[in-house]
């Protein structure tokens, strides 16, 4: 074999192997962060109905949109500290949204395998042009000036946007997942163990735990009336999914007694 044979071959296996490195590269980006947990095969067991006939969001909420919108976010789901941790964040997130957008009838032996059946409210009725809209349905313009701004969207002239692309309604969600406003810490950071409550919290009984994610998120109607359809809605999917994942529940999933954050103290 000749000396540019011999070269004319190693420049091929090299190109060859560098090929190869791309291509392990490329399949193993998609499994890493977020969709380490949630593959595609979990994303579908955990919303088996979201496609379902019946739902009015059929084909809007999928996977692919799911983790563009993720990786928008670089501590979501993937800043714990332990896998565990990491898992109940996830679980709790899709508890949360599942409620949020349920199509399940409370009772039902299917009650928990309907999140993502809706991308908007139903009746529109709250803060029209901006009722609620995608996995966590936003509400109220400050929360679309808000988003926006941290998007770098104009949802407030364009709110529609939350329920027409899918990778932006999942990003609103996220957004609101991931950050404090006012006296309220982010979602994030509570499921986490990263939040102490302030003297007012104790006070108001808000504790650490998925249920003061439920104060946060709909406090105003969902807490310290006892309990009610809505906490049990909640803490069902956020339990169905811990146990996908392999995640313990935590304690305090619910707010029966919680004052809400609104309250003065």
């Amino acid at each position: 074999m000749t000396t540019t044979t011999t070269r004319r071959r190693f420049v091929q296996l090299a190109a060859c192997a560098a090929a190869l490195l791309l291509a392990v590269a490329a399949s193993g980006a998609a499994a890493q962060g977020v969709g380490s947990v949630i593959t595609q095969a979990v994303f579908n067991s955990m919303l088996p109905n979201r496609d379902n006939s019946l739902c009015p969001a059929r084909g809007f909420y999928t996977y692919d949109a799911f983790i563009a919108a993720a990786n928008s976010f670089q501590a979501f789901g993937t800043s714990g500290g332990s896998a565990e941790l990491i898992r109940r964040e996830l679980a709790a997130f899709f508890g949360q949204t599942s409620h949020e957008t349920t199509g399940g009838t409370r009772g039902s032996s299917d009650q928990f395998q309907w999140g993502y059946c809706f991308k908007e409210e139903i009746n529109k009725a709250t803060s029209p042009p901006y009722y609620g809209r995608g996995p966590i349905q936003l509400t109220g313009q400050s929360n679309y000036q808000a988003a926006g701004n941290a998007l770098g969207l104009d949802l407030v002239g364009n709110p529609d946007l939350v329920s027409t692309n899918a990778v932006v309604s999942f990003k609103t969600a996220i957004w609101f997942w991931m950050t404090a406003q006012g006296n309220k810490p982010s979602c994030h950071d509570v499921i986490l163990g990263r939040w102490t409550p302030s003297s007012a919290d104790t006070a108001a009984g808000r504790v650490p735990g998925y249920g003061v994610i439920t104060n946060i998120i709909n406090g105003g109607i969902e807490c310290g009336v006892g309990q009610n359809d809505a906490n049990v809605d909640r803490i069902g999917y956020y339990k169905r999914y811990c146990d996908m994942l392999g995640a313990g529940y935590g304690s305090n999933l619910d707010c029966y007694n919680q004052r809400n954050f609104a309250s003065s103290s």
